[in-house]
């Protein structure tokens, strides 16, 4: 099989298989954690990088709600567990300046998250496999583009950076952001998010005094978007509140 092909069978693998990911950190977490020395670090800075980690994930949640919220139905931004999806480019607003949004959000999200281990070698570790999972899965997309839309997509590619958004060429969505959007398909993400922070503090606490416990901010954030993950997936399947003529 030719490497190009191989490339893109490997990349479509992986895409099917993504949501194994979060599983993989936790269970790597774990060592990470016991063996990290938090008491060489002052509680300061052990504060500065909790809110840098928080940072990094709202900031990773904040770049996916652009692109979903301004992804009309059918569109290159808009893919399945099955495969590939797209009937229509997207090239304006957040895709005007970064051709995998979705993924640059993924990445942002979950170092967030890796980063609130303290552990910096860790976090170089995840970067490197991250990359080298969704290279894959970009590779695989974008022949899935190029083939679709041809020289639309070639003149888009050449333009628009794959992962390091270039700010200056910001071209304006041709439509509206869509909250309802947001709130149909994110909270899972959120709610994974919450989760992650919420078992690395759990671990750190059980490592250093051998004691679990359940009141701390991180147990109340956790049941304040279990709630409100709970009713936006009953609207979601239940109703039809959050849908929208032209959404995905």
């Amino acid at each position: 099989m030719a490497l190009i092909n191989s490339l893109e069978k490997s990349g479509n693998f992986l895409f099917r298989n993504r949501g194994r990911i979060p599983v993989v950190l936790f269970i790597a977490a774990i060592p990470v954690v016991y063996f990290t020395h938090v008491s060489d670090l002052s509680a300061k800075s052990q504060f500065i990088l909790t809110i840098f980690s928080v940072f990094l994930s709202v900031l990773g949640f904040i770049i996916r709600a652009l692109a979903i919220a301004t992804t009309p139905k059918g569109t290159s931004g808009r893919n399945t567990k099955e495969g590939q999806v797209a009937e229509s480019l997207n090239r304006t607003g957040i895709y005007s300046i970064v051709r995998h949004p979705l993924y640059l959000g993924n990445y942002l999200m979950w170092t967030g998250i890796v980063l609130y281990t303290f552990n910096f070698w860790f976090v170089i570790v995840v970067s490197l496999l991250f990359w080298l999972y969704y290279e894959r899965i970009m590779f695989a997309e974008e022949r899935f583009l190029e083939r679709k839309f041809n020289d639309d997509y070639m003149d888009w590619a050449s333009r628009v950076p794959a992962f390091i958004p270039t700010l200056g060429k910001y071209k304006k969505n041709t439509i509206p952001f869509s909250m309802k959007s947001v709130l149909r398909r994110e909270y899972s993400g959120v709610l994974a998010t919450v989760i992650g922070f919420t078992f690395i503090d759990d671990l750190r606490r059980y490592f250093e005094t051998r004691q679990f416990e359940w009141h701390t901010p991180w147990h109340i954030a956790l049941l304040v978007v279990l709630v409100l993950a709970f009713i936006l997936r009953s609207l979601k399947h239940y109703t039809k509140v959050l849908n929208e003529e032209g959404r995905s």
